[in-house]
């Protein structure tokens, strides 16, 4: 830290990462206090050497310096190195800064490895940071801490008492194809599904790792072992809970396995951005510009990041002006500052592979950039907010796509699973039905069905539910409604025939 940032830092409105303390008397107590917040979240500088003064909530600052400097320094190291007063080493870097003859020490404390952080001997001292201060841990928050010592370690974990035979059959088959038609090169296309598993890291030593559970395992044997599995994906017809109408137009159900719900929320974030239809088998490359892509690569991000073992589960919340991902469980790096050339760390690398295997995402950690682009399309600022227990990212939508706006559409048929609270509002002493918001979710999916057709006489009903992303009873009712209103036909026995395009 330079003594200009050290300036700019000063001026600085959120100061979750930075805390200065005068330490006119020696070495302030409450300093081990923001040293184990630190360690505990996600780093931060410490200055010793500056008084704030505060008055009616506003802050000034003076430089007052510190009295032999090198004494205090090599004090703290030794201190923070040791085990005497943590029950961890902390290895943090010092600078001593000169402002017109006064001393000023800057303490970089890292993020330990080995949570949690805390000092005396006595759990109850563990801190964590919240805002701009230091605050005792809750017994919630310590076991996150707890929890965080298998970061990066636990997906890859065997799970005793499973098998090949506890993967949805249905789910690698649609996972090995998204892996064919995108990476066809990849080297392990050719083996059968259990050797398949074995050399991606889904099988290890005849069990099932947990990334590969939950990526790709039966829907009970998934809340077997990880009984809080469950991402919650809702579109609220306002701006707030508060604002909206109803509580929610649409809740997707529950489904079995990562995967499956990735390939359902794809398709439903569709319906909110410009995703124009590209040359790929599901409808857009894995490498276009789109607004779609960026999507794509939070959620991935999401997916990949997630604390599956928290009480807490991931959501996706869709209001009139933004689309939130929330998750349980902090960024594995401060993003605050610059988001765009942040390398992050996957929380589960194996379950980043999977996707990156299928080219679904980013290498571990470089999808922040593609993240980032939205900002470029839309001119609208991607917001990320973490704190020990959950992350959150924003991405605002552009006025025009506003997905609810205007309120009313007509239900498609996909919407039979979903559980819609907005569907009767009483209206002058008379039922009105409102429907779905978003754009016209069944006319969209018939396009795309069609577009499939005309590029693939052959394809099946099951390779188009795979495609839109929903059931193959629902494709069946659209193939109907084509046929109806003589947009295809279908040329030859329901085997081996074909479909032709009409119009």
């Amino acid at each position: 830290m330079t003594k200009e940032e050290l300036l700019a830092r000063l001026n600085d409105i959120e100061w979750d990462d930075f805390e200065v303390k005068e330490a006119s008397g020696g070495i302030p107590k409450s300093m081990w206090e923001t040293v184990g917040a630190f360690s505990n979240t996600a780093g931060g500088w410490i200055v010793l050497g500056i008084r704030e003064t505060k008055v009616k909530s506003v802050s000034t600052y003076e430089i007052t310096g510190i009295e032999k400097a090198e004494k205090m320094e090599q004090d703290i190291i030794s201190t923070l190195r040791s085990v005497s007063k943590f029950n961890v080493p902390i290895l943090a870097t010092a600078q001593l800064l000169d402002f017109d003859g006064k001393a000023v020490l800057a303490f970089y404390i890292p993020a330990s490895a080995n949570k949690p952080v805390y000092f005396g001997n006595n759990l109850n001292n563990t801190f964590v940071r919240v805002g701009s201060g230091d605050q005792r841990a809750t017994d919630i928050e310590i076991d996150i801490l707890m929890r965080e010592k298998t970061f990066g370690m636990k997906s890859e974990m065997e799970v005793d008492g499973t098998g090949f035979g506890d993967l949805n059959t249905q789910s690698i088959q649609t996972y090995r194809r998204r892996i064919k038609d995108y990476n066809p090169d990849f080297r392990y296309n050719d083996l059968d599904d259990e050797q398949f598993c074995i050399k991606t890291g889904i099988i290890s030593r005849g069990k099932l790792t947990y990334g590969g559970l939950l990526m790709l395992g039966k829907g009970e044997i998934v809340q077997e072992y990880v009984p809080h599995f469950w991402i919650d994906y809702i579109e609220i017809p306002g701006t707030t809970y508060s604002d909206a109408d109803c509580r929610y137009t649409y809740r997707m159900p529950e489904q079995e396995n990562i995967w499956e719900y990735f390939k359902v929320l794809l398709q439903r974030l569709r319906l909110y951005v410009d995703n124009p239809f590209m040359a790929g088998p599901d409808g857009f490359s894995p490498e276009d510009n789109s607004q779609l892509y960026c999507l794509r690569e939070g959620l991935v991000n999401l997916l990949a990041h997630a604390d599956y073992f928290s009480p807490m589960h991931s959501a996706i919340r869709v209001f009139n002006d933004r689309i939130e991902f929330q998750n349980p469980g902090r960024f594995a790096v401060r993003i605050s500052d610059k988001p765009g050339k942040v390398k992050s760390v996957p929380r589960n690398p194996n379950i980043i592979a999977f996707f990156r295997y299928a080219r679904q995402g980013e290498n571990a950690g470089y999808g922040i950039d593609k993240i980032m682009r939205w900002t470029k399309l839309t001119g609208l600022e991607v917001d990320f907010e973490s704190d020990i227990t959950s992350s959150t990212v924003t991405y605002p939508l552009p006025s025009q796509k506003g997905g609810q706006k205007g309120g009313q559409i007509n239900i498609d048929t996909e919407n039979i699973y979903a559980d819609n609270q907005c569907n009767t509002h009483d209206k002058g002493g008379q039922k009105e039905v409102v429907r779905n918001s978003g754009q016209n979710q069944g006319e969209e999916t018939r396009a795309r069905i069609v577009e499939a057709m005309r590029k693939k006489p052959e394809i099946s009903r099951r390779e188009l539910a795979d495609i839109i992303g929903i059931s193959p009873s629902a494709i069946q009712k659209h193939i109907e409604h084509l046929k109806e209103t003589e947009i295809i036909i279908r040329l030859g026995s329901d085997r081996k025939g074909l479909w032709k395009v009409l119009k």
